[in-house]
């Protein structure tokens, strides 16, 4: 096994690596992509900033003891669409971090610089084999081919990196949102396994019955379905996509949206307080004095006007347009 201090492994697949009983301890060995249900709802659960209904207003209040230093650091953030402007990159940064954390509860970036330059870089880097023992940061790799196109594959060893934690940044999904999305997935991953298994109630054709009789009555089986999918979905509000209201309430609607978003905001104001906290953190490398503060823009929802809101939907102070002009503004 070989130790090194070293910046974390940027490109590494599991499915190039050669795992041993230590490696599974480390690293996860993430199986395949999530089915139907769980990717819609990692998708809409990320979606915390509507971008078409404010694309040219401020998203943020941002308090900083030296502005230079703050927008040197943004200005550095590589996120999926390249660097941008202040406001532009939080946003962008923010449901980065959002989707990194729903998919797998963590997220990490680098601070990478030069050492003949100022230049500075802070990019993304995968959590996989990624832990803190003892105040120490470091990656473990299991050992894993190093495929080239222009030469013969590489067989690197397995090591442990040890990362300069001054660098590293990292989120965490905060613990109640944690517990509830991992009891949600659990059933949602029940559900698309077993979702077209209906298939296997429809009678077959045969010469002597052309038209067989098929008493399986798939009503049932549809909302069976739906009532799983609802009552796993409780805590988060999500509704599935399903926007036919025939078997719902308006009242239930509402009820349900407003949890949803709820949900999103508690998961957007953490991460803003996260981002503040690590780009004070590592801002401090700079200017020891350094301090930023991001925060919503007080033109956003928040918390607790969707908590107001629900009261008020509760004693039915409020109409269901309201509720629904309301949970989607930005």
């Amino acid at each position: 096994m070989k130790f090194s201090r070293s910046r974390p492994l940027v490109h590494f697949h599991n499915k190039e690596a050669q795992f041993g009983f230590l490696d599974r301890i480390f690293v996860r060995n993430e199986g395949k992509e999530p089915d139907l249900n769980q990717r819609m709802f990692d998708e809409d659960f990320s979606l915390i900033f509507n971008y078409s209904n404010r694309r040219n207003e401020d998203l943020f209040d941002i308090t900083t003891s030296d502005q230079d230093l703050t927008e040197r650091l943004l200005g550095s953030v590589y996120t999926r669409y390249g660097p941008h402007g202040v406001e532009k990159t939080v946003r962008e940064w923010t449901e980065e971090i959002a989707k990194a954390l729903i998919w797998s509860g963590k997220a990490y970036y680098h601070l990478w610089d030069e050492s003949d330059s100022d230049n500075i870089r802070i990019s993304s880097f995968g959590p996989n084999g990624v832990s803190t023992l003892l105040g120490i940061t470091f990656q473990w790799v299991p050992s894993y081919k190093e495929l080239h196109w222009d030469r013969d594959d590489e067989e690197k060893p397995r090591e442990v990196r040890l990362l300069d934690g001054q660098k590293v940044i990292r989120f965490k999904m905060p613990k109640a949102l944690r517990q509830i999305l991992r009891s949600q997935n659990r059933t949602l991953a029940t559900i698309d396994r077993h979702q077209y298994e209906i298939t296997g109630f429809h009678l077959r054709a045969t010469h002597e019955d052309p038209n067989p009789t098929n008493h399986f009555d798939f009503r049932v089986w549809k909302d069976n379905q739906d009532r799983a999918l609802y009552r796993a979905t409780r805590l988060t509000g999500w509704n599935g996509r399903q926007y036919d209201g025939a078997k719902r309430s308006d009242f239930f609607d509402c009820h349900r949206l407003i949890r949803f978003r709820r949900n999103q905001l508690i998961l957007r104001d953490d991460i803003l307080k996260q981002l503040s906290s690590e780009l004070t953190r590592v801002g401090r490398q700079f200017n020891a004095e350094y301090e930023v503060r991001i925060e919503a823009d007080e033109k956003l929802p928040s918390v607790e006007q969707l908590n107001d809101l629900e009261v008020r939907l509760s004693i039915e102070e409020t109409s269901f347009s309201e509720v629904i002009d309301f949970c989607y503004k930005a």
